[in-house]
This record gives structure tokens, C-alpha cells and sequence, in this order.
């Protein structure tokens, strides 16, 4: 394997974990006063409000994180196009996001740099290793 093969799914595999820290968050832990302040809630009938929409992006994020691992195991086996490919539109999947994140509201910058800079340093990785 070469390396840049590894070091894009080092920075994938971070994407991962990232995302399925933000799963943690937004699906299981979302009533707890620490996790509804980290998004900028301020009350728990606030967070309430929104825990449904929560509840539902926290999924999304933990299904994109399993198609980046599920796509990295399979970079290692005998149909290593397939996991290029979906290792690659998820983490596509996950710039994305973040980009829409950042254009709805600037103030989630931070949030979106985190969300989709590890993602996007390893697809660009992963795309130079195979050309």
C-alpha cells in the first residue's frame, strides 16, 4: 500500500471518529446540559425543541462515518476500487456537509473546519495515491 494510501486513511479514519463523536453528541447525549450548551443552547426546553432534528443528524453522521470504515477495510482487500470509492464519497459526503454548515452561518466556522478538514486532507490523499 502506498503511503499516501495510508496517510489519507489515517486522516479518514480521524473523519470517522470525529463524526461518530458528533453521533455520540447529537443521538444519545443530547439531553445532558453539557452537550445541548456545546451547541449553543441555553435551556433544556431549547434543546427539546430541537432534539427530533438532533436525534435524526446525529444518525447521519454515524452512517457516514461507517461508510468511510466500511470503505477503508475494503481498500485492503481484493475489491480495493469499491472501498476507494465509498471511502471517498463519504468523506466527500462529509465536506460537503460542513460546507453547508459554514455557509449557514459563519459562526460555525470553527465547528465546520472540524466537521470536514481531516475528510477533505484524506479524499485529496486517497485521489493523488491513485493517479
Amino acid at each position: 500500500m502506498q503511503t499516501l494510501t495510508i496517510i489519507g486513511a489515517v486522516f479518514l479514519g480521524i473523519a470517522a471518529l470525529i463524526h461518530l463523536y458528533i453521533f455520540y453528541l447529537e443521538s444519545i447525549a443530547w439531553s445532558k446540559p453539557k452537550t445541548w450548551k456545546i451547541f449553543g443552547f441555553s435551556s433544556q426546553s431549547e434543546a427539546d425543541a430541537v432534539k427530533p432534528m438532533a436525534y435524526n443528524q446525529g444518525y447521519y453522521n454515524g452512517f457516514l462515518a461507517l461508510g468511510v470504515i466500511i470503505g477503508l477495510v475494503l481498500i485492503t482487500t481484493d475489491v480495493a476500487q469499491a472501498g476507494y470509492a465509498l471511502a471517498i464519497f463519504a468523506g466527500a459526503s462529509m465536506v460537503l456537509a460542513a460546507t453547508v454548515l459554514i455557509t449557514s452561518n459563519i459562526k460555525l466556522a470553527r465547528a465546520a473546519v472540524l466537521q470536514g478538514g481531516a475528510p477533505l486532507v484524506g479524499i485529496v490523499l486517497l485521489i493523488v495515491s491513485l493517479v
